[in-house]
């Protein structure tokens, strides 16, 4: 199988926003692999399987996509390699975008035990893991914690060239995580930090949107409405032109209500409401 034109098909769906084709694409290419017995592009069809599927909130396809490598692997004997702990990683992220932090901590202390058998210290792939256990450590309130793993994520990118967009995405997870500490400044610092460093690319990357709604909190907490809608609508159309109307997108919509009922703008309020409902509730329902 030819994993490059693979990768090159898979990146014109996303450049061209055709998100509903990439579904169909993924598991056509997927059953190629199975049927030529190339293991190597199996294994890197099911990771894209993984973080598409999390991405639009698919998670029980994501979870089956995990499994279903991580089986392969250890059939193979890849257990203890690189590759192995790039896919727990992956399958933890989604396990803790869906809300399950348990079996997420238990992915992530797994991969751990593989980079300290491999990896120095500084190696890069170390920053991508403290950044996503430092957003499933956030989102079970375990913010102090979650605040170091970030710093460290941080101190690794910064020292590497060209990250501008990575340091972007681990700023804003800060930010989200001293929002939780009620320490508004410092995740304002770190958001418009984020912000100039996505906005120096001429197409930001899908982590734009967590930094533009993240201003848009802190605008909210600061009591600046116009503001803080205006970026959470600016969050709202990258979410939608990258991954359509899924769970975020409906989760956004709930926090332009929010704003707006503060505002004392009920049309708009309802509007936004309306539209929360909707998308919250087609993705639960394709999910079951």
């Amino acid at each position: 199988m030819n994993i490059d034109a693979f990768f090159e098909e898979l990146d014109s769906y996303f450049e061209k926003n055709q998100v509903e084709k990439i579904d169909d694409f993924l598991t056509a290419s997927l059953a190629k692999a199975k049927e030529e017995e190339d293991y190597a592009a199996y294994i890197s069809i099911c990771n894209e399987m993984i973080g598409f599927y999390r991405s639009v909130s698919a998670f029980q396809k994501a979870y089956t996509a995990a499994e279903d490598v991580l089986l392969l692997m250890e059939e193979l004997k890849l257990e203890d390699t690189q590759h192995f702990a790039t896919t727990l990683l992956n399958a933890a992220t989604a396990y803790s975008a869906a809300g399950d932090y348990d079996q997420a901590l238990r992915l992530y202390r797994q991969a751990i035990q593989i980079y300290e058998r491999l990896l120095p210290a500084e190696d890069y792939r170390w920053a991508g893991l403290y950044n996503n256990m430092s957003i499933m450590l956030e989102k079970s309130n375990e913010n102090e914690e979650a605040v170091e793993c970030g710093k460290k994520a941080l101190a690794i990118i910064e020292k590497q060239e060209g990250n501008e967009a990575q340091t972007a995405t681990t700023l804003t997870n800060l930010a989200l995580v001293y929002f939780k500490l009620s320490k508004n400044e410092q995740a304002k610092r770190c958001l418009e930090r984020a912000i100039a460093l996505f906005e120096q690319d001429d197409e930001p990357n899908e982590h734009y949107s967590g930094a533009l709604a993240g201003m848009g909190e802190a605008c909210y907490r600061d009591k600046e409405y116009e503001k803080s809608l205006s970026y959470y609508e600016r969050a709202l159309a990258d979410v939608k032109r990258h991954y359509g109307e899924n769970m975020s997108y409906g989760i956004l919509c709930e926090n332009c209500a929010a704003v707006c009922e503060s505002m004392g703008d009920e049309e708009r309020r309802n509007s936004y409401a309306d539209k929360a409902r909707e998308a919250i509730a087609r993705v639960q329902g394709g999910s079951k």
